[in-house]
């Protein structure tokens, strides 16, 4: 059995009790949404999402698990275990809704060791809406954009960075690892 669609006043109620507890974080994200005028429905899907976002609580991602994610030192695990143990781990961070970007450049000790020492530690706002992805960069592309225009720009974006920035281009070359875990779009 299917549940019936609020009333139109039951949306303009949820609305009005939406801005009132948006108000104390009204920004110009809300502007937006103002500007905007969509549908009431769409507009308290916006709202509701702005609201879990203000009030999500910051967090280690390790402790975005119940127990808390633990992992043994990188040191400790034998070039042999590392494979299955990154696999795992992977699907454990998919599951959280956590996708790791640009990682077919990375050996399994490289990329294990990001997540040990970049990503279980980081402190983030952890929002559990269906949907919601966080997007975990693995190349780090603002800081150092070598990297991904090496192995994951397409030539339209790698031209387009080369006139922007008045640089040349590295070779393009094919990452070493390719690997198939779950993914979704940014």
């Amino acid at each position: 059995m299917t549940t019936p669609s609020p009333s139109p006043v039951d949306q303009l109620l949820e609305n009005a009790r939406l801005w009132d507890q948006l108000e104390p974080y009204e920004d110009d994200s809300l502007w937006f949404i103002r500007c905007m005028r969509p549908p009431v429905e769409v507009e308290n899907q916006y709202l509701e999402a702005m609201l879990a976002w203000e009030q999500a609580p910051v967090l280690p991602v390790a402790q975005w698990f119940d127990p808390p994610l633990e992992l043994p030192p990188p040191q400790e695990v034998s070039p042999k275990e590392l494979p299955q143990l990154l696999d795992e781990v992977v699907h454990k961070l998919f599951q959280r809704r956590i996708v790791l970007h640009f990682t077919d450049h990375l050996s399994d000790r490289e990329l294990y060791e990001i997540i040990y020492r970049g990503i279980l530690p980081a402190r983030e706002k952890r929002l559990d809406l269906p949907g919601v992805y966080y997007h975990w960069d693995c190349a780090d592309v603002a800081s150092h954009p070598q990297v991904w225009l090496r192995y994951y720009a397409t030539e339209q974006q790698r031209r387009r960075w080369s006139r922007e920035h008045h640089l040349p281009l590295p070779p393009r070359e094919t990452p070493p690892y390719r690997r198939r875990w779950p993914r979704v779009e940014l």
